[in-house]
């Protein structure tokens, strides 16, 4: 595989069930995992492909927009990147590190204050104490909640929860960055900055994919976007 590629998916595909019925023992998952099916066209009653057949490659230093209608594939696409979620079948590659910020909370505990949240999210996207205290004050200050960052993180809004965990994520020292619908909440302010602070992770050559229903902003953010739809991919 080339050097300059960042993320690679050959032949991938991934089903889930409607059902809350768990199929399977745990021994035919553990096979599964280890020794995948060659034969992956079968589906049990409830499931469905969140992605089926999907193959791309993603150049180290590329900014990929992730367009598509709900329910088309683009946050499991994500998910499968950062390693959250396994594929069904097929193969991802992904070199270097990851920091994404894909559900509003994801790697936050409610009972833990702002400040102990940073230190547990910022060591689940592979900063050291080390890095995560050198970086604290910066992080605070970018989330704009230093009145509220030693109180319970079940007591933020969803635009306090989106500004701190972004604040995080920038402010490691990742290669690839995955932001879901990051424009969604938070007022316009906060949103021109994420902006800005998106633009100078695509100058210092990171590599970044964008999930946004804003088909505008990701032809001025992104050097070109992959259009999702029922779970297949069209490159544009």
């Amino acid at each position: 595989m080339s050097s300059d590629i960042a993320i690679s998916f050959n032949n991938v595909s991934k089903k889930f069930s409607k059902s809350s019925k768990q199929y399977g023992t745990l021994r035919e998952n553990i096979m599964d995992y280890f020794f995948p099916k060659k034969e992956k066209k079968i589906l049990r009653k409830d499931e469905f492909w969140a992605l089926d057949s999907i193959s791309f490659s993603i150049k180290k230093g590329e900014s990929i927009g992730l367009y598509g209608p709900n329910g088309s594939g683009k946050s499991t696409l994500l998910k499968l990147i950062a390693n959250v979620i396994s594929p069904t079948s097929g193969n991802i590659n992904v070199h270097g590190r990851t920091a994404p910020l894909i559900e509003l909370g994801a790697g936050f505990h409610p009972d833990l204050n702002g400040l102990e949240n940073i230190y547990m999210n910022g060591a689940i996207l592979g900063m050291t104490i080390g890095e995560i205290r050198a970086k604290m004050d910066q992080i605070v200050e970018y989330s704009e909640l230093s009145d509220f960052i030693l109180t319970p993180v079940k007591k933020y809004s969803s635009g306090m929860r989106l500004r701190l965990g972004f604040s995080v994520a920038i402010h490691s020292d990742a290669d690839i960055f995955l932001f879901d619908e990051i424009l969604a909440v938070g007022d316009e302010n906060f949103k021109k900055k994420s902006l800005e602070s998106i633009k100078e992770l695509s100058d210092a050559s990171k590599t970044l994919l964008i999930v946004s229903h804003d088909k505008k902003t990701l032809t001025d953010m992104t050097d070109r976007i992959i259009y999702i739809c029922k779970g297949t991919t069209q490159n544009n």
